[in-house]
């Protein structure tokens, strides 16, 4: 059993420890180089905060490794090949949402906390099942999301027109005749009737 706690019997919770003091001259066990060692960089001040991806000062692997082509950086948007223009939203979101009969706008999916805001075009996309008949009026539309809604018996009715810019293979293709100075290559006319008028004429010539 204990003593009782009085003034007497008062201690600290932990052994006393005392302070070490370094840089008080070579007598002291810690003067001279205070613990640091002779020279390099955990000698210096500030060696134990070092900013990230700091390898010592040979070259970091981020810029060892190769980089992807493209605009492919965060401030890039909606350049790069992995941003998006449009705020997605799919037929089973609406499916969940929605009443049967229902009109569905940009602003009613603002209201049903679908989109955030009107200030990115909305898009509707085709994942999931459609059950009910909605007309549904969006920005855009995907292929598979426009057949579902109107296999549905609703309809879907674009704000925005696709856009008709010719793929990057034909781009590049007439770029090479371009350069080449090539003609494009136009739709070929039948020469059926020429053929028949010129041998007329050379008939009645004959006669």
């Amino acid at each position: 059993m204990t003593d009782e706690l009085n003034l007497s019997t008062l201690g600290p919770a932990q052994k006393r420890r005392a302070r070490k003091r370094i840089g008080r001259g070579l007598g002291s066990g810690k003067g001279r180089y205070s613990g640091r060692g002779i020279k390099g960089q955990k000698s210096r001040a500030g060696s134990h905060r070092m900013r990230p991806g700091f390898e010592g000062g040979q070259m970091p692997i981020a810029m060892r490794l190769p980089k992807l082509r493209g605009n492919t950086s965060a401030d890039a948007m909606p350049v790069g090949p992995h941003r998006t223009s449009t705020q997605p939203v799919n037929v089973r979101d609406l499916e969940r949402v929605f009443d049967a009969g229902a009109d569905v706008t940009p602003e009613s999916l603002v209201e049903k906390g679908l989109v955030k805001n009107l200030r990115v075009d909305v898009k509707i996309l085709g994942e999931g099942e459609l059950t009910k008949r909605l007309n549904v009026t969006a920005h855009l539309f995907s292929g598979p999301a426009r057949d579902k809604i109107e296999a549905a018996g609703g309809s879907a009715t674009a704000l925005r027109e696709p856009s008709s810019r010719p793929s990057r293979k034909a781009r590049k293709a007439a770029a090479r005749r371009a350069a080449t100075g090539q003609a494009p290559v136009a739709a070929s006319e039948p020469e059926g009737p020429d053929v028949e008028t010129a041998s007329g004429e050379e008939e009645g010539a004959a006669s």
